[in-house]
């Protein structure tokens, strides 16, 4: 083969990526339309359709964390700030769940000023908590609660569920080993990499953006605390 006609791999792979994941948002509205029009008629049927949207979101996150990974080895994950109401993002994320809440029978409670707004990648931190509402919607018995307000100067986002919390094992692994963990329960430690590394991406001065994670609290479940400076 001559040189010329040489593949990059890579970028055939994000191309890919990217068409994948807009056939997926077509797919996911779809289902949500289908939801709608079925929910009151067939109890059953609805409940399928949203372990479907479920799955089909998981798939979504999966090809963002590619994504993120591919940049994140290239040295290249941007950063485009810009100024967001937080009450607005976390809102969009309870929505776009919302089949798989109702059908589960999950209440979420958000707890946010809808007038507080912060500086931030929109893109970045919309994925970064649509993936850890996707898990909470996953593992807890009947309730999530997310809050946020501003702390030393920083912005705080809290998400909290009933569920049975964090593995022990994944709250003391370090950020490399986060990326490899897998437990037997199913929790996987590359969305939490991933969310690592976007917080640390938002930098002023000397202040770096960081998660934490955490069993107890409120809901006596997991607590994952997304920190911004």
């Amino acid at each position: 083969m001559a040189q010329d006609d040489n593949l990059d791999f890579a970028a055939v792979l994000v191309t890919a990526v990217h068409d994948m994941k807009n056939s997926l948002f077509m797919l996911l509205q779809s289902i949500e339309t289908l939801a709608a029009d079925i929910e009151d008629t067939s109890p059953e049927k609805s409940k399928q359709i949203a372990t479907l949207h479920y799955e089909a979101s998981r798939l979504n996150s999966g090809l963002m964390q590619l994504l993120a990974l591919y940049r994140y080895e290239k040295q290249k994950l941007p950063i485009n700030i810009s100024e967001q109401f937080v009450f607005e993002l976390l809102e969009e994320q309870i929505t776009r769940n919302q089949t798989l809440s109702e059908n589960k029978k999950i209440d979420i409670h958000l707890n946010v000023d809808p007038d507080l707004t912060w500086y931030m990648d929109t893109e970045l931190i919309t994925y970064l908590m649509n993936d850890i509402l996707v898990n909470s919607l996953r593992y807890t018995k009947d309730k999530i609660k997310i809050s946020a307000k501003i702390h030393n100067m920083q912005l705080e986002i809290l998400v909290e569920d009933n569920g049975p919390g964090y593995p022990e094992q994944m709250l003391q692994l370090g950020e490399n080993e986060l990326a490899d963990f897998d437990s037997t329960r199913g929790r996987t430690g590359l969305g939490l990499f991933l969310a690592k590394k976007i917080a640390s991406a938002h930098q002023i001065n000397d202040n770096t953006g960081h998660i934490s994670l955490k069993n107890g609290g409120e809901l006596g479940g997991s607590q994952f605390m997304l920190t911004l400076p």
